[in-house]
């Protein structure tokens, strides 16, 4: 018979047992070894295989008492016990959810066929794959906890039985014991250690700022994505108006939607005190948000709440979250006026309108929109929504100005008419004063006015410097622009360089892109900045390159090498008459901007096509003859009395 040395299976009643901070360190108590995975209870870490796993405080914490309590049950009770201080309001039940769902993602594990944490449903949690002992500590061994010899017993099914009877009843009988000698012991090894968290207990936190993760979409349907979105961006809003602390843009946040880092480095790189994170679900007619509020320096969790509420009640939803959230925070702002109703189904369409107006498909956020005033005439927001819609596909050049732009005036005046204290529809009003009368004063009014409802609306300011460049006054667009960049960094990565390039200081601009490319290579936008710098600059080849990266970021790469193989070919007027040649087939299916057309013949010298097409963009009202000053492609046209005719009627001052 072959006899073997056993691994041990050790079970003990609190992972605060298993780990003592002192000020030279942490003492490395336990390390146990399963499967691939190496979890160390003193030095507070996961690792797979070697490469340490990222894993917050709380979710590792709770892994730790799974794992010392050796397949027994962990009711959700001793967990909540163990993870939260009793003087702090927490949900746990969602606390205990989500850390339990950050241990699978780590690990890697299906919760319908698990390996490692099974769920006993009605009464908790357990861990139930096999664990080996690796290495323990003196002080743990002193304590009793873990035996300081590996008995050696038979392979036998009845002897294993017997050894693993014995090692319950032993751990039952000194768990007790086990946990208020680890009391005793972590208070003598550092006593600063528990005078701090009891001066926790009693500090009032200070929050100066906040970030809203996005909320998770635990509805089980990705079709509802949009709808967590949409809840997370009104929260967001909700909170800026009904607060005195500063609250980090919805741009800035939605880079971390699906990412599980721990939570303290996330607040470090937004550079906030706290972070709101939680979850949403909708089924029939019925929503069910839990959101928790975490002081990030410490990691503590201040406050949660539930929320179960029917669709009928769901718009106003974000509204009472943030009052509860700026009450607990003592930063409340008294509310101007009283809720408006919004429709349930209106704000459905407003949420999904806006879901896909970040995600770049103007089209068909324009449906909803649309879809949203209908359901609900008097509703100001989709109305703000539906003009923005029809402004920017003109500006973009998707749509054919000479409709869209009275619409577009037509809903921003709605949105007013509705509700004169939103800021989105004094900016929705400013653009379209901008674009459809050319009315600069009271474009930069309605703009003006927009940021004095809310100082922090980073949007505003942008167009603002939109404005300020199209008068000329390119150093107050610089610093319109910077101010929007510093209340939403990541919001328009490429929108200070662009401000540099209209203002012609390239060097400037191309210093600007670089640097943000350097953090995000893959921002599209940054990529043309960049190739419309080098080509305002002359610097053809550089030009092209980025031309060239921008079409395969776009997923073009027919288009891409059609572009290098004309510049290889015959150079960079090659490649102009390649656009040339690509705008006018897409010209027979769809609308072109002839201002697009006649920048491409000014950068070949040819005067009377580039004029000629000017006029016809004057002909179609395009907003995108309000910046052709700043485009050095036409001074070879600043003599001549028919370019000098078409900037008196747009009634730009001339830049010649």
């Amino acid at each position: 018979m072959q006899v073997y040395e056993k691994k041990r299976i050790i079970s003990t009643p609190s992972s605060y047992s298993l780990y003592f901070s002192r000020k030279r360190g942490r003492v490395s108590v336990a390390i146990f070894q399963f499967g691939d995975f190496r979890l160390d209870c003193g030095q507070f870490e996961l690792c797979r295989k070697g490469r340490r796993l990222k894993l917050e405080r709380q979710p590792l914490e709770l892994l730790i008492l799974l794992a010392t309590k050796g397949g027994q049950i962990v009711t959700r009770d001793e967990i909540a016990k163990c993870l939260w201080e009793s003087d702090v309001f927490v949900d746990t039940e969602h606390g205990i959810n989500t850390a339990i769902r950050k241990i699978r993602q780590a690990l890697g594990e299906d919760k319908e066929q698990p390996r490692f944490v099974q769920t006993v449903s009605g009464q908790g949690y357990r861990f139930i794959a096999p664990l080996v002992i690796v290495s323990a500590s003196p002080e743990t061994q002193a304590l009793g906890a873990i035996p300081a010899a590996e008995p050696s017993v038979s392979t036998t099914s009845e002897s294993a039985q017997l050894s693993q009877s014995l090692q319950r009843k032993l751990w039952l009988a000194l768990g007790s014991g086990i946990a208020v000698a680890a009391l005793i012991l972590a208070v003598t090894l550092d006593p600063q250690l528990w005078i701090e968290r009891l001066l926790r207990r009693t500090a009032q936190p200070v929050i100066a700022s906040l970030a809203v993760l996005p909320l998770d979409n635990l509805s089980g349907d990705p079709a509802q994505e949009y709808f967590a979105d949409g809840m997370t961006d009104e929260l967001i809003t909700m909170l800026a108006k009904n607060s005195t602390i500063h609250i980090t843009s919805r741009t800035s946040v939605m880079q971390y939607k699906g990412v599980h880092r721990p939570l303290r480095e996330i607040a470090r790189e937004l550079g906030v005190d706290g972070i709101l994170e939680g979850s949403i679900s909708r089924s029939a007619n019925k929503v069910h948000m839990t959101i928790q509020l975490i002081q990030a320096t410490t990691d503590t969790h201040l406050w949660a709440e539930s929320y179960d509420r029917d669709a009928s009640e769901v718009a106003a939803l974000p509204t009472e979250a943030a009052q509860a959230i700026a009450k607990k925070l003592n930063s409340s702002v008294p509310s101007a006026s009283p809720a408006r109703y919004i429709s349930p189904e209106a704000h459905d369409a407003y949420l999904r309108g806006r879901y896909l107006w970040f995600a770049g498909e103007n089209d068909k956020a324009g449906e909803y929109f649309k879809k949203a005033t209908e359901l609900q005439p008097d509703y100001a927001l989709g109305w703000s929504g539906l003009a923005n819609y029809y402004g920017a596909g003109a500006i973009d050049g998707d749509l054919d100005p000479k409709a869209p732009l009275a619409l577009e005036e037509a809903a921003a005046a709605k949105s007013v008419e509705l509700d004169d204290s939103l800021p989105e529809a004094h900016l929705s009003l400013g653009a379209a004063m901008f674009t459809h009368q050319w009315n600069w004063d009271r474009s930069q009014q309605e703009v003006d006015r927009a940021i004095q409802l809310d100082p922090k609306y980073s949007e505003a300011y942008h167009f603002l410097a939109k404005i300020l460049a199209t008068l000329n006054r390119h150093q107050e667009a610089i610093e319109a622009q910077k101010k929007a960049t510093e209340l939403d960094p990541f919001a328009r990565p490429w929108a200070l360089a662009y401000s540099y390039q209209l203002a012609r200081q390239y060097d400037l601009a191309l210093t600007e892109a670089h640097q943000r490319l350097a953090a995000n290579g893959g921002d599209v936008l940054s990529h043309w900045v960049l190739y419309e710098t080098y080509r305002c600059k002359g610097m053809y080849k550089e030009a092209t390159e980025e031309l060239e990266k921008q079409l395969l970021l776009q997923g073009d790469e027919a288009s891409a090498a059609s572009i290098r193989r004309a510049y290889q070919q015959a150079g960079y007027k090659a490649v102009l008459y390649w656009q040339i040649s690509s705008l006018q087939k897409k010209a027979s299916t769809q609308y072109v901007s002839s201002v697009d057309l006649s920048l491409l013949y000014a950068q070949l010298g040819d005067r009377d096509h580039a004029l000629s097409l000017l006029e016809e963009g004057f002909s179609e009202h395009s907003p995108l003859l309000l910046w052709i000053q700043c485009d050095p492609a036409y001074d070879f046209l600043h003599t001549d009395e028919r370019y000098r005719s078409i900037i008196k009627r747009v009634g730009l001052p001339p830049a010649y």
